[in-house]
C-alpha cells in the first residue's frame, strides 16, 4: 500500500507544478473574472506618462495596481509594463508624437457661440498708445479754445438717431448760475473760486457722505471703499437728502440720523462760517434746479485727462418730464481763479426739441454715432467765478465730454 501511495505522489508533483504555473497566467484573460475586481485606469487623453505617450486605457487587475505603487520593486515594475510589451500583446501601440505631449484638444464651440481669441490682433502692435492718442498739456490746449456761446442752432440730420421732433425752442438753451445766487451773503463763489483746499474738501466730503449712505455700497469692503473714493475715480449715487432713499449707519442718535451729509456740513461750516448751509441743504438746493420731476441721480465725473479725444454726441435721456426737468452741472476747476473752458461738457443747440421714443429705456442714453459737427456749432461753456453751475434741458441740446478736459471733476445732478 505504501508503495502505491509513493508512486501516486511521484506522478502528482509534476502536474501540480504545471497547474500552478498555467492557471494564474490564464486568469488574466479569463472573462469570468468579476468586474468588481478590476480598477479602471485613466485614458490616454486624460493623462500622460511624461514621455509623450498616454497610459493604456484598458483595465488593470488589483495585483498590478498594488505593484505599481511608489514602493514597487524592479520586478513589479516589469510586471506593470508587460501589458504593453510585444511579448504579451503580440503588437506594440504606436507612440504619440512628442509635439503633442500632454496637450488637450480644444473642443469646438457650441452652436451660436464663438471661440475666444487668445492672441492679440496684429494691429495692436502697429503703434503705441502714446502715438495713437498722444498726451497733451490740457492747460495749453484749451488756451486756444473759444466758448462760442453765441453759436447758431445745429441742423440735426434726419435719422441721425432714433427719436422724434418736438416744439421749436424759443428759450435760452443753456443757463449759467452762481453759488452766490443759491447761497447769498456767504461769499460762496469767491471762496470756491479761490481756494483749492475748500473745493477739494467739499468734493471729498460729499463723495464720502453719498457713498456711506447709499445702500448699494453698504456691503463693500473697506479696501473697495478706499478705491472708489480716490479723487481720480468717478462715483455715483443720489443727491436727494430730504425724503431720499438713503440709509444712515453707525449712529444710534435719531437727531443726527435725520441728516445725511454730515462730513459736508462740517466742511461748509469750517470754510463759510456762521450761516453756512448744512450738507443736506447744499445738495437739495442744487437738486431743486433739476425741476419738478427729477430722477435724483448724481455722478461725480473725472473723465479722460491730458489727452485729446473725439466728441461723442448724445442725450442722457431724451426727456424733460413736465417740460421743466433739467440737467445741472457743478464744476470743479483744476486751479484757483480759473476762467476758461475744459470743465463743463460741450453742447450743441438744437432748433427743435429732440424727444426719445416712448419705448426707449430711461436708463440708456441716445447716441449719435460718428456724427461730425462743425466747430461753429460747438459751445464750450466757460467756468469762472460767478458761473460755477450750468443747466439745460436734455431735449434742447446734444452734449459730449470735452475733447480736451482741464478740470478736477464735474458733478452732474439730474
Amino acid at each position: 500500500m505504501a508503495q502505491i501511495l509513493l508512486a501516486l505522489a511521484v506522478l502528482y508533483l509534476p502536474f501540480a507544478s504545471f497547474v500552478s504555473a498555467f492557471v494564474p497566467a490564464m486568469q488574466q484573460w479569463n472573462p469570468g473574472i468579476p468586474e468588481s475586481s478590476l480598477i479602471p485606469m485613466a485614458s490616454a487623453a486624460e493623462e500622460g506618462d511624461g514621455n509623450g505617450t498616454g497610459t493604456d486605457s484598458t483595465q488593470q487587475h488589483p495585483s498590478e495596481v498594488m505593484a505599481a505603487g511608489p514602493k514597487a520593486d524592479s520586478s513589479s515594475t516589469t510586471t506593470r509594463r508587460r501589458r504593453s510589451s510585444a511579448s504579451s500583446l503580440g503588437r506594440r501601440r504606436p507612440a504619440k508624437s512628442t509635439s503633442a505631449a500632454g496637450r488637450r484638444r480644444t473642443p469646438a464651440p457650441a452652436p451660436g457661440q464663438y471661440a475666444v481669441a487668445t492672441k492679440r490682433a496684429p494691429h495692436q502692435f502697429d503703434h503705441t498708445k502714446d502715438k495713437a492718442r498722444p498726451f497733451v498739456d490740457g492747460k495749453t490746449e484749451i488756451a486756444d479754445q473759444k466758448c462760442n456761446e453765441d453759436a447758431p442752432v445745429f441742423p440735426l440730420p434726419e435719422g441721425a438717431a432714433p427719436g422724434q421732433n418736438g416744439d421749436v425752442i424759443s428759450h435760452e438753451h443753456i443757463q449759467s448760475i452762481s453759488l452766490d445766487e443759491l447761497f447769498p451773503r456767504l461769499s460762496f463763489s469767491d471762496i470756491f473760486a479761490s481756494s483749492t483746499d475748500f473745493r477739494a474738501a467739499l468734493r471729498a466730503a460729499m463723495r464720502e457722505d453719498i457713498f456711506d449712505t447709499t445702500p448699494a455700497y453698504a456691503k463693500m469692503s473697506e479696501k473697495a471703499r478706499k478705491m472708489l473714493l480716490l479723487p481720480d475715480s468717478s462715483l455715483q449715487g443720489s443727491w436727494k437728502c430730504k425724503d431720499g432713499r438713503w440709509e444712515s449707519k453707525g449712529s444710534a442718535d435719531l437727531e443726527t440720523d435725520i441728516h445725511r451729509m454730515k462730513k459736508l456740513t462740517q466742511v461748509l461750516s469750517k470754510y463759510l462760517g456762521d450761516g453756512a448751509p448744512t450738507g443736506d441743504d447744499f445738495c437739495d438746493t442744487i437738486g431743486l434746479l433739476c425741476g419738478s420731476n427729477p430722477s435724483t441721480h448724481w455722478i461725480d465725473i473725472v473723465g479722460v485727462q491730458d489727452r485729446r479725444i473725439p466728441h461723442s454726441w448724445h442725450q442722457d435721456t431724451g426727456r424733460s418730464p413736465n417740460s421743466d426737468t433739467k440737467t445741472v452741472l457743478l464744476g470743479f476747476p483744476p486751479e484757483d481763479d480759473h476762467d476758461s473752458v475744459g470743465v463743463f461738457s460741450h453742447c450743441v443747440k438744437l432748433e427743435r426739441e429732440r424727444i426719445a421714443l416712448d419705448d426707449h429705456p430711461m436708463s440708456e442714453p441716445i447716441v449719435y454715432p460718428n456724427m461730425e459737427i462743425d466747430e461753429k456749432y460747438i459751445i464750450r461753456p466757460n467756468f469762472r467765478k460767478g458761473r460755477e453751475l450750468i443747466c439745460y434741458r436734455d431735449v434742447d441740446v446734444l452734449h459730449s465730454s470735452p475733447d480736451v478736459a482741464w478740470r478736477a471733476s464735474v458733478m452732474r445732478f439730474m
